[in-house]
């Protein structure tokens, strides 16, 4: 069944992306940007790095070459006063703040005793402290919001133990994320806030590849356009109306019509290669599973 058609058009809402210099984050901004929303660029990145390109400026320049207004604002997620002022930033720059994207975060998928307590606090503090963080920040002004988003780039809760067993402090992290989005959905559904999760049904093709030891190849992957779009289809519907839910961007799109998903490949026609925390997917990072 078609979802329902979008109520709430994105042009001039005030959007805050986390970890938006390159990658998902850059390509939500992007697309968000061509339906007229406007967009505060947060994360570290703020001087080039030849092994990382993207910055908050050349994002910013982007989403102002396409006619849209972009504020680029460098803080660390894991600092909570810096995610306090940077939201000041934003708000002071454009009265409000609608939509809170909660995409950055750090990936680690070394096993347990490979996994030294260091990596695993930067693992905790980016993506589930860091989600926390960033949306207590701005919930003050979401809660003054005509049609207030709150997204998380997270996958369905899971407890089954393949997808922890391999990669344990990076799942407890990332499900951290899903399980900000269980409760906060529930506690702010009375004040009308929306808050869900999107995630990948394919791995994506991100800088976070070089994370993966090489066994996962580009041309196995598909672009982040297709999560940028997806995002996109989630922020326009009504907040009180679509809460709690854990998206995928495929069963997404093609709910709402997008049956031909070919051009978002980085290889048309090549094997795609699942995302994690699929419950219909072996885990390829598991050595007790074989992968498809």
């Amino acid at each position: 069944m078609p979802m329902p058609a979008a109520s709430f058009p994105l042009k001039d809402r005030v959007m805050l992306i986390t970890g938006a210099s390159r990658g998902i984050g850059r390509a939500i901004a992007l697309r968000a940007a061509r339906e007229g929303a406007r967009i505060g660029i947060l994360a570290k990145t703020r001087t080039p790095n030849p092994r990382l390109p993207g910055t908050i400026e050349t994002v910013a320049a982007e989403v102002r070459a396409l006619g849209a207004q972009a504020v680029p604002i460098a803080a660390d997620i894991r600092d909570a006063e810096a995610v306090d002022a940077a939201v000041a930033v934003l708000v002071g720059e454009w009265g409000r703040l609608d939509i809170l994207v909660n995409n950055a975060s750090a990936i680690a998928l070394s096993g347990f005793s490979e996994t030294p307590i260091k990596k695993l606090d930067l693992l905790w503090s980016v993506n589930a402290r860091g989600t926390y963080v960033c949306t207590r920040s701005a919930l003050p002004y979401l809660r003054q919001a005509e049609n207030p988003h709150v997204l998380v780039l997270a996958p369905p809760p899971s407890l089954d133990p393949r997808w922890f067993s391999g990669h344990l402090a990076y799942t407890l992290a990332k499900m951290g994320m899903s399980f900000c989005v269980l409760g906060l959905s529930r506690e702010l559904a009375n004040e009308g806030i929306a808050v869900n999760a999107l995630w990948p049904k394919t791995i994506i093709e991100t800088q976070a590849l070089t994370q993966l030891g090489g066994r996962i190849r580009p041309e196995n992957c598909r672009k982040p356009e297709i999560v940028a779009d997806a995002a996109v289809e989630i922020l326009k519907r009504p907040a009180r109306t679509t809460t709690g839910q854990f998206f995928i961007d495929e069963t997404l799109l093609q709910a709402a019509g997008a049956l031909d998903l070919d051009h978002y490949a980085v290889h048309p026609g090549a094997p795609l290669q699942p995302d994690l925390f699929l419950p219909e997917f072996l885990n390829p990072f598991d050595p007790e599973e074989t992968p498809r």
